[in-house]
């Protein structure tokens, strides 16, 4: 049912947890499944340094949250907004057509920390 990729993130979720000096943090969440995750940025000078995410839900959502992170580190603030939900199942090798939602989430947590990210920033100059 689920690939070998989506198994290891789940099993061992990478950049987990929450991030002290997040200058972004991006909630979303899905009333239907239940599926809840947070996202922590650390943006400096445009360039995501560091990521970490809080997801309460099923293995699916741990995983792609964890793919999306990956995915997102390094990259700069506009980089990180072509992320997209079929990258991140295609990252993890896909998904169950009834868990596509949770990379849909995952796309929209990390546009949510950006968003979030971008107000700060807006509000602070």
């Amino acid at each position: 049912m689920y690939s070998d990729k989506v198994m290891d993130h789940f099993n061992r979720p990478r950049n987990v947890g929450e991030l002290e000096n997040a200058n972004g943090i991006g909630t979303v969440g899905n009333a239907k499944c239940g599926d809840i995750m947070r996202m922590y940025l650390r943006v400096e000078d445009g360039v995501i340094k560091d990521v970490r995410f809080k997801t309460f839900g099923c293995g699916a959502a741990i995983a792609t949250s964890s793919m999306a992170t990956e995915m997102v580190k390094g990259k700069t603030v506009e980089e990180a907004l072509q992320l997209s939900n079929k990258a991140v199942m295609e990252a993890l090798d896909g998904l169950p057509p009834q868990k596509v939602h949770c990379s849909v989430l995952a796309e929209q947590a990390i546009r949510a920390a950006i968003e979030d990210y971008r107000k700060k920033n807006e509000q602070g100059a």
